[in-house]
């Protein structure tokens, strides 16, 4: 990508070139000498006598060799080697004490009307920079010419001053010979040196091509990396197979990386890199790692609408889906549940490679309450509890964690009848419930507040005792086991002892109800006395008969009796 540079402030219109000379020549005498000997316009003859990785050694007859970029060579597509001669002139001396070479062969101007022709054809000249001014630079290009900073091709002030003594290229911008006022540019050199560069690389590159290059700036969305003089855009999705919040997490600027080229438009000069591309995908080692029933721990990386994203590993991210964050709650937001960077245990429930997915379950992580829900509520058991919600047929009550039972508006006590369940019962009332109802499969518990309220049979049950002597009807006989009413809404049961299966008969003959209604009223004076007796000996359906009380059970509703 290419970013445009910070213009140096060019000198204010109304300070003028030929002010700033006049001042210069009040200041300083005309053709000073150099101030640096190294530096040279004169071609010399050099010899190759090393190539290293990035540069070229020659001998110029100096007691320390020169050097050229290998670049130059190879940018322009030439081949070098050891022995090879051409023609130089000495720039200066870099860090490392070599004389910085240039095979640029520009004529020395020496008048005029050299100037004038350069400067009509826009041809490239040398010339030697003699010193800082205000603005920026004298150059000396046969003539003395000024050079604006900002034209220089260089910002800091450290490279403004290493530039004093330097040959340098540049083009004339402005040419006065009465005035003798004369300016040049170096910068227009370099940019267009730079654009020439940028055009034979973006040729060069192609997609799937693995690159080095250094980190230039990092911004939110990704990283810039200078690759040989072009600027591709690395971006965040592209710098590791995880998910990170900011580049900077992981990049530094200056920073060395290899890339791999992704895409390569040529019409608008974008080149998109990958790093994460470089490297195996955490998919590959998923089948190897995980099983479905396993249980993992991982981050909440990512919450949305239908569920939420699990990180197992970095580049590894499996879905709980709602419906598999609670055995009964409705989960309606994940966020009502969970929290990014929240560290949470999960069972895997599906894996699909292909398609690079792991489905997870919360819940099963938990444990299912209504494993053991059977065991702990039997029917007929009493529970207490809060009411958590109503509905318009009934009421709710937590039993435990996890699990809940409903109390149906039938099954409320009240004196009428009831339209809603919050009539009678509030939010977070805790109760009393009998369990009369229970279906696995449907994860269903019925619940009773009305069993709770004793009844006849409990009064019954009150006021008899094993052995006591009862009288009652029997309803039925099946296979010697008889049904037998003692009261209204009150049974028990007898068993019969063996009788002939000609005498048995399901007919029950003709009662007399008055005598019956008789009878049962008496029971709850003690008296005991049948009013009607047995017509005959083998027991019947219908008939009225004497028993002894065997046992009495009152939690489990149960009364059994002996034939006297």
């Amino acid at each position: 990508m290419d970013t445009p540079e910070i213009e140096t402030p060019e000198t204010p219109e109304t300070e003028s070139f030929d002010a700033i000379f006049a001042e210069f020549e009040r200041t300083h005498p005309r053709n000073p000498p150099s101030t640096d000997g190294n530096a040279t316009n004169k071609q010399i003859n050099a010899t190759v006598v090393s190539i290293t990785a990035d540069s070229v050694l020659c001998d110029i007859g100096f007691k320390t060799e020169g050097i050229f970029p290998l670049a130059l060579f190879t940018d322009a597509r030439q081949e070098v080697k050891v022995g090879d001669q051409f023609p130089v002139s000495v720039k200066g001396r870099d860090t490392d004490g070599y004389y910085e070479l240039s095979r640029i062969r520009v004529a020395q101007v020496k008048d005029w009307t050299s100037l004038e022709q350069a400067f009509e054809e826009k041809a490239t000249i040398t010339g030697t920079v003699t010193a800082m001014v205000k603005g920026g630079f004298t150059v000396d290009v046969g003539l003395r010419a000024f050079m604006p900073a900002s034209r220089s091709g260089v910002r800091e002030a450290a490279d403004m001053e290493q530039l004093v003594g330097q040959e340098i290229r540049c083009r004339i911008t402005k040419l006065d010979v009465e005035d003798e006022d004369l300016v040049v540019d170096r910068r227009v050199i370099s940019e267009e040196e730079d654009r020439l560069t940028k055009d034979r690389r973006y040729g060069e590159i192609n997609e799937g091509d693995i690159v080095h290059g250094t980190i230039r700036s990092l911004a939110p969305y990704g990283a810039f990396v200078e690759i040989g003089g072009v600027d591709a855009l690395l971006h965040i999705s592209d710098i590791a197979w995880q998910r990170i919040a900011n580049p900077s997490d992981l990049l530094t600027v200056g920073q060395e990386v290899q890339a791999k080229v992704l895409k390569v438009e040529p019409a608008t000069r974008r080149i998109s890199v990958g790093l994460k591309q470089l490297l195996s995908h955490p998919w590959d080692a998923v089948p190897d790692t995980y099983t479905v029933g396993q249980r993992v721990t991982g981050t909440i990386s990512r919450l949305t609408d239908f569920g939420a994203f699990v990180e197992l590993t970095p580049g590894v991210e499996g879905m709980v889906h709602v419906s598999e964050m609670s055995w009964v709650k409705k989960v309606r937001k994940p966020a009502d549940m969970l929290k990014l960077g929240e560290q949470v245990e999960v069972v895997i429930l599906g894996i699909n490679p292909a398609e690079k997915r792991l489905a997870l379950g919360l819940k099963q992580a938990l444990g299912d309450p209504w494993a053991t829900a059977a065991d702990t509520f039997p029917i007929g058991s009493v529970i207490e509890g809060p009411i958590t919600s109503f509905t318009k047929f009934g009421a709710f009550v937590q039993l435990t964690e996890g699990i809940e039972g409903m109390i149906h508006v039938s099954e409320i006590p009240s004196n009428k009848r009831l339209e809603t369940p919050q009539e009678v019962l509030k939010l977070n009332q805790v109760v009393k419930a009998q369990v009369i109802a229970f279906d696995r499969d449907r994860r269903t518990i019925g619940l009773s507040i009305k069993q709770m309220i004793p009844s006849s049979f409990e009064e019954y049950i009150g006021e008899h005792h094993a052995g006591d002597k009862v009288t009652g009807r029997i309803i039925t006989i099946t296979n010697n086991t008889a049904t037998i009413e003692l009261g209204e809404g009150i049974r028990a049961t007898c068993t019969l002892p063996e009788a002939p299966a000609a005498e048995a008969t399901t007919t029950a003959p003709a009662l007399d109800l008055s005598a019956l209604t008789s009878m049962l009223n008496n029971r709850w004076k003690g008296n005991t006395t049948a009013t009607s007796t047995p017509t005959a000996e083998t027991p019947q359906p219908g008939q009225i008969r004497s028993f002894t009380i065997a046992t009495l059970n009152a939690e489990a509703k149960q009364i059994t009796l002996n034939l006297t």
